[in-house]
């Protein structure tokens, strides 16, 4: 009204000026918001000669053992020695996994009336190892190092292995209570089993005079 009164305009002309101080206004402020100042991401350093990562749809993940391919399975072999009641013992090469039922299909199969009792035919063998067939229940098996499966004897029956006897059957040696049998015990598992008698020497307890002792009725 002011602005009327002041210049005299009529009321149509004075709409028409606001429409136009309108649309300036609208124009200034969009010329402004389109040159503000914008931030700007610093590109990726990439080193020369870096590869890029492989994307999950491309990596290949790696074969597991029991992934292999046949091929790959029959060219890796083990040697055993089967004994005992077979048809044809002998030391025989394998497929690497093979497992006990396999080394004595291999060795012919068991003779008629054989007792397995003890023989865990289902057990992955070892390159090196015996497996005894018929043989008592606590001389069947596999011994710490998986070199040879002779188990322990009982009293009277001949030297009791290091590598297999139990801690009952190393409390029948002389002077060997529990507490000693189970140090014998804990030092073939940690070096992974007797290769000689005169590896008893280093076991906790076992002296000059019981080492004499014992001697002469144990064996790797």
């Amino acid at each position: 009204m002011w602005v009327q009164l002041r210049c005299g305009l009529e009321p149509r002309t004075l709409a028409a000026l606001a429409v136009v101080l309108v649309a300036a206004a609208v124009f200034a402020g969009q010329h402004f918001w389109a040159g503000r100042p914008q931030a700007v991401r610093a590109p990726e350093v990439v080193q020369e000669g870096a590869a890029p990562p492989p994307s999950d749809a491309l990596a290949e993940p790696e074969p597991t053992p029991g992934a292999l391919p046949p091929a790959a399975r029959q060219s890796a072999r083990i040697v055993v020695d089967v004994s005992g009641k077979v048809r044809q013992p002998g030391v025989l090469r394998l497929p690497a996994g093979s497992r006990v039922a396999d080394a004595l299909e291999a060795a012919g199969g068991v003779t008629a009336g054989t007792d397995l009792t003890g023989l865990n035919r289902a057990r992955v063998l070892m390159d090196g190892e015996q497996v005894v067939v018929g043989a008592p229940p606590s001389v069947t098996g596999a011994g710490p190092s998986g070199a040879t499966v002779q188990g322990a004897a009982g009293p009277g029956t001949g030297p009791i292995s290091l590598n297999t006897a139990t801690v009952e059957q190393l409390e029948t040696l002389p002077g060997v209570g529990p507490v000693l049998a189970q140090h014998i015990i804990d030092h073939r598992t940690r070096n992974g089993g007797f290769r000689s008698v005169d590896e008893l020497r280093e076991v906790n307890g076992i002296g000059d005079r019981r080492f004499g002792d014992l001697q002469n009725r144990v064996r790797p």
